[in-house]
């Protein structure tokens, strides 16, 4: 692409990335030279991307890794990731939150528990990273801020109340700060992938040869931040060529 951006050197955070999308982003981003830090809640899940992502990197990639594990629904939390990629890489140009949360099941027997945990993973802690980010991204000058979110947002489903709620919630979201931040230089758009074959849901994603894959969504991600500076691809969506029927 003429003019395209080089991801080499660029600092990144990753969130969700122990596993599914986040962490075939994460693998993609360190491929095309960027320095990652990878978040997760599960120390043991970390550990094994950790693991997985070193491993990419002996074969050849040049970005380095680092994992912080915390609940970015606490905004403590949040902070310290985006600190993490600022102190080891000494600052930030990439946010992609990827951290989500589905509770599938009958509105009416939903307990109060599992709305808050979806509403809080999907949305509270996205706006926590991205208000941890912002100041970062201004110093460099500009940057990128991807949004994970689903086309369950804009095509909602019986059984995912709390789930599309909080996917449209954050395609709101998303196109009001691409609108504040567009000035400064920072892009920021939503990638919105359809079915993809993942343990999401408890195994409701479950893999099928139909099914997207992690690596279809972060090929999206990774080639959405090497466009050039003058284009800003604000909403992707990306489905299945061929569903099943």
């Amino acid at each position: 692409m003429d003019d395209a951006t080089s991801l080499s050197g660029k600092a990144a955070v990753v969130t969700g990335a122990s596993r599914g999308i986040g962490l075939a982003v994460a693998e993609a981003l360190a491929a095309r030279g960027a320095d990652v830090v990878a978040c997760g809640r599960s120390a043991e899940a970390l550990a094994d991307a950790r693991a997985r992502l070193a491993e990419r990197a002996a074969d050849g990639a040049a970005g380095r890794v680092e994992t912080y594990g915390g609940d970015l629904r606490d905004e403590t939390h949040a902070e310290g990731a985006v600190a993490t990629a600022a102190e080891r890489f000494g600052g930030l140009d990439i946010l992609v939150n990827n951290a989500g949360v589905g509770h599938f099941q009958d509105f009416a027997a939903q307990p109060v528990a599992d709305w808050r945990e979806v509403l809080e993973t999907n949305l509270h802690a996205v706006f926590f990273c991205c208000r941890a980010a912002i100041p970062h991204l201004r110093r460099r000058g500009g940057g990128w801020i991807v949004n994970v979110s689903s086309l369950a947002g804009s095509h909602p489903f019986a059984g995912a109340a709390a789930y599309c709620a909080s996917k449209a919630g954050l395609d709101a979201f998303t196109t009001a700060l691409m609108q504040e931040l567009r000035h400064d230089g920072i892009r920021v758009t939503t990638v919105a992938p359809g079915s993809v074959g993942t343990d999401f849901g408890g195994g409701r994603h479950a893999a099928a040869p139909w099914k997207l894959t992690p690596a279809d969504v972060a090929r999206v991600v990774v080639d959405l931040l090497e466009h050039a500076p003058r284009s800003l691809p604000s909403r992707v969506e990306l489905r299945p060529s061929q569903p099943r029927r």
